[in-house]
């Protein structure tokens, strides 16, 4: 695939200044998920409760899977982040891996790991 050109210097050092801030609260947000998973699970283990409710009617066990839910979406955000790092440094970002064509800077200023163009993603759905 060719490089996109509308990358230029600059445009690739900001580019790699916003990968690397959504990174780091990425991974930020991990941490504290995975505290929230641990604690569920604790609170859960020293307490004989019904798994179903809680006294106030939430289920724990859906507690649990949500956080759990949360927390696997951030790990492959987290991923897809990387992978535009890749694709930054082989010159390839920015560019639609499904049609070849460039992907707007207003797409990627809003989602910095996008793989596709917006016509593309939507074709996906």
């Amino acid at each position: 695939m060719p490089e996109n050109s509308d990358f230029n210097p600059s445009r690739r050092g900001a580019t790699c200044e916003r990968l690397a801030a959504d990174r780091a609260a990425t991974v930020a947000q991990i941490a504290g998920l995975r505290r929230d998973f641990d604690e569920i699970v604790e609170a859960n283990a020293l307490v004989a409760v019904d798994d179903e409710h809680d006294p106030e009617g939430s289920s724990t066990a859906f507690e649990r899977a949500q956080v759990a839910s949360l927390l696997a979406q951030a790990q492959d955000h987290l991923a897809d982040l990387d992978q535009a790092r890749e694709r930054l440094e082989r010159g390839d970002y920015g560019r639609c891996e499904s049609c070849g064509e460039p992907i707007p800077a207003e797409r990627l200023e809003v989602r910095p790991a996008a793989k596709t163009c917006v016509p593309c993603a939507a074709a996906r759905r």
